[in-house]
């Protein structure tokens, strides 16, 4: 492609800002001719209704580095493998995200079955009791607990109400033609 050519040259993704003009390294590659190629480029560019032209161009940034052939030599062209599809993006941070697992593949296995003779050795009640209840000595305690945690916090709401006040008597004191207008229509500041 000559010299002048070149800074016409432009990428179509959108959020997009590369240009061969002020870049020579990045490389711009035109759209595929085949059909369902080219629509799952627009697909993933986001270009749903979009004319492509001759010009049209997607520049390399948006390819994973797997799909880019390297040139051979030092003015080759770097190239993309057959089937390349643009997936980075600032929209998804220029990082492809590995494909979901099937709802199969989430679902946790279900446990094997205990053999009848065996469910005793297997008794789930041997573990958790789920029918019991908490001793009262443990809720006195808790209740105990959050009523001291209650009158702490109370103290502590007191101190920084007292704090900030100081805060604003001294701002007030040294700093009075800030406040002049509140100083006028309510005394009880200073």
């Amino acid at each position: 492609m000559p010299e002048s050519e070149r800074g016409f040259i432009h990428c179509c993704v959108p959020l997009c800002s590369a240009s061969a003009k002020f870049n020579g390294i990045l490389s711009f590659h035109a759209f595929p001719t085949h059909s369902d190629l080219r629509r799952q480029w627009l697909v993933n560019i986001r270009r749903d209704h979009f004319t492509i032209t001759s010009h049209t161009r997607v520049c390399c940034r948006h390819f994973a580095s797997d799909q880019l052939i390297e040139p051979t030599t030092l003015d080759g062209r770097r190239r993309l493998i057959k089937g390349a599809v643009p997936t980075l993006f600032e929209w998804n941070g220029y990082k492809v995200e590995p494909p979901r697992r099937s709802v199969w593949e989430r679902t946790e296995q279900r446990p094997e079955l205990v053999p009848p003779d065996d469910q005793e050795e297997h008794s789930l009640t041997r573990d958790h009791d789920y029918c019991s209840v908490p001793e009262p000595s443990a809720l006195d305690i808790s209740a105990s607990a959050a009523e001291d945690l209650s009158k702490d916090v109370e103290t502590l709401r007191k101190e920084i109400q007292d704090a900030s006040g100081l805060h604003v008597q001294k701002c007030v004191r040294h700093h009075p033609h800030h406040f002049s207008k509140t100083l006028r229509t309510n005394p009880t500041v200073r």
